[in-house]
């Protein structure tokens, strides 16, 4: 067998990470005010690029037939109406489309399938850019924590329910910078649409994070919880928090009456008081809170449906100077000022259009997961409808990595608040007939209630999971006691041990 060198062609496909590419996902995973940052940049580079006055008509003359009809992102379709009475402003393709490499690309990229690049951007997170510096080691320093990151982290590890995160989101926002909670709890359970009742619970249950006090609606209930975690909330104690004034006032002999002690008791009972934190959020990094302007507006129609549109305000107005273009590109003699031109010139034709396909993606996202959790918006938390990125990405036909990227840092106006795109994806459990996914909340609502009415005959999780199977549902029995521990309700045996001593 003979061997020598040859020449083959061979046709292959493969999804190749041109500049056009690369700069459409950098993108389409930037916040508003991280977009803004990001225009300010290329404007300050390109000199092609021009900010748009809203009092100023568009230039529409075009030196060249195929730089026309640039988009201006300001300058969205007509209302088009959708399915199930949501009505949108844009209805354009997303992202996964095959772009023209216009640019001239010097650097290798390695060729890979859609699948093994949604695969590559979950290893790296899913949220970092094709920028080195994004991935510099200033960034791994860690800064000083804020309080509200510090309730978030603490709310997404100890709340497994999505809809009672929801609520902890908002107890959060109504902390003062001690760390005190303010506002009414009943107009809260009035727009989120549950019960007051919900709102408490979870409530109690955030009143449990670190640092201990926080969530306090007074300061006898936030020295009651700091006494409570070091077990030294007795009823001498409890006597003197309800009578703060008379401490204030350092009338000592009544409060020897009132906590029936002695004098060298009340003297300790005052030191523990002192070494208590009043204002236990005062400790984190304050800083000053940043308006969220969300990126999409929801409302009611008038035929009871929901309207979806862009904000206009988070939109950036920029356009291609087509006039100096024409003006300095006859002007040009050497070849290097040709080929700078033309590169600018290329460059924000492709941030023009690369804006507009974001805002269109963020759109089309925006306006699924609104028909998908329809009953969340309208009848409120309980009805929050189990979701996944893959279930958004098959009805609008967009690969995954892209979902994700459209949900993170981008949030949405709704009538019952404004929440971050991501917040509305929740775990469902299977059918064990086949039929729909439950929702884990109402699984979970079904285990309370069976445990509710086991009277004498305790359920052990087996025969709860045996239980939850003839009702439809299939799960493990894992899945159980992950979701009985979580509403911090006891084991069988322990349920078993209360009830014979009479508990």
């Amino acid at each position: 067998m003979a061997l020598g060198p040859r020449l083959d062609i061979r046709q292959t496909q493969s999804l190749v990470m041109t500049p056009q590419l690369q700069q459409a996902i950098k993108l389409l995973q930037l916040s508003n005010m991280e977009l803004t940052a990001f225009i300010d940049q290329e404007l300050e580079r390109n000199p092609l690029l021009e900010r748009e006055d809203a009092d100023r008509p568009v230039e529409r003359a075009e030196p060249k037939a195929d730089a026309a009809d640039l988009p201006v992102l300001d300058s969205m379709p007509a209302d088009v109406p959708l399915l199930d009475g949501i009505t949108s402003t844009s209805a354009s393709e997303g992202l996964d489309v095959d772009y023209d490499n216009t640019f001239n690309n010097d650097s290798p990229s390695d060729g890979t399938d859609g699948e093994a690049f949604g695969q590559w951007s979950s290893r790296n997170g899913g949220s970092h850019g094709f920028d080195d510096s994004e991935s510099s080691l200033e960034a791994t320093i860690a800064g000083e924590i804020s309080l509200r990151d510090h309730l978030v982290a603490q709310l997404n590890m100890d709340v497994p329910d999505p809809g009672d995160r929801i609520i902890g989101l908002h107890l959060i926002s109504m902390l003062d910078e001690a760390g005190y909670l303010i506002g009414d709890l009943a107009e809260l359970a009035a727009r989120l649409g549950c019960a007051a009742s919900r709102v408490e619970q979870v409530l109690a249950r955030v009143q449990g994070f670190d640092p201990v006090g926080v969530f306090a609606r007074s300061l006898k209930e936030c020295l009651a919880l700091q006494l409570a975690e070091r077990n030294r909330l007795d009823p001498a104690m409890q006597a003197m928090l309800d009578n703060l004034e008379m401490l204030a006032r350092r009338d000592l002999p009544g409060l020897t009456r009132v906590c029936g002690v002695d004098h060298e008791d009340l003297a300790e009972m005052i030191g523990e008081i002192k070494a208590l934190d009043p204002k236990p959020a005062l400790r984190f990094d304050h800083v000053v809170a940043q308006p969220i302007t969300p990126e999409v507006l929801m409302r009611r129609a008038q035929d009871g449906g929901w309207l979806v549109e862009l904000n206009s305000d988070t939109l950036p107005r920029v356009l291609v100077n087509t006039r100096y273009y024409s003006k300095i590109a006859g002007a040009a003699r050497s070849r290097d000022d040709k080929t700078y031109i033309s590169e600018r010139f290329q460059s924000a034709n492709w941030l023009v259009k690369s804006l507009h396909q974001r805002a269109t993606t963020i759109l089309k996202v925006a306006t699924e997961l609104v028909r998908q959790q329809d009953a969340f918006f309208r009848h409120g938390v309980q009805h929050l409808r189990p979701l996944v990125l893959r279930d958004i990405a098959t009805a609008i036909s967009m690969h995954e990595s892209t979902v994700s990227r459209v949900t993170s840092n981008k949030y949405i106006a709704t009538p019952r608040g404004i929440y971050e795109l991501k917040y509305f994806f929740t775990q469902s459990i299977n059918s064990a007939d086949g039929g729909d996914a439950h929702s884990a909340e109402a699984v979970r609502h079904r285990i309370k209630a069976l445990i509710d009415a086991e009277g004498r005959a305790v359920l052990s999780d087996d025969q709860i999971v045996v239980a939850l199977k003839a009702d439809g549902i299939d799960i493990a029995r894992r899945t159980v006691a992950k979701y009985r521990e979580a509403m911090n309700i006891a084991s069988s045996v322990q349920r078993r041990r209360e009830k014979s001593m009479g508990m």
